[in-house]
């Protein structure tokens, strides 16, 4: 359905540096990097991006190409799929202790699914989702 998703930030190396750690446990990492941006990834496709298949990259960090202040959308949440719920746990707790803020403790949500919900430094509202 999608190709990728961008977020704009104000502090490109502060929110690389935030996102580096608290996608590391869902073996996502940093693929690409340049001036304006850094282009994330699963982990499983590093070396097919290497090779030239950039449609792989899923996530982007960017500054706003208008050179306005970047601003979190109200409704706006991104989820990313956790491999179980201590890894949710996981994310939640990393992201806490970089200065991102908590939306929601982790705990399971409709039914079987189980959730946790932080805001990065510039407001961005992100989950991780298990559904074991």
């Amino acid at each position: 359905m999608f190709a990728f998703i961008t977020i704009g930030t104000n502090d490109l190396k502060q929110s690389s540096i935030f996102y580096d750690k608290i996608l590391s446990p869902l073996d996502i990492i940093k693929v690409d990097v340049a001036e304006r941006y850094i282009g994330y990834a699963k982990k499983d496709n590093f070396e097919l991006i290497q090779k030239g298949k950039y449609e792989l990259i899923e996530f982007y960090l960017m500054t706003p190409f208008n050179q306005q202040k970047a601003t979190n959308g109200n409704g706006t949440m991104i989820v990313f799929n956790a491999n179980s719920q201590k890894i949710v746990d996981q994310f939640h707790q990393i992201a806490l202790s970089n200065s991102g803020t908590n939306e929601g403790l982790p705990g399971p949500r409709h039914g079987q699914h189980y959730y946790a919900y932080v805001r990065d430094l510039d407001g961005n509202k992100i989950c991780a989702f298990a559904s074991d």
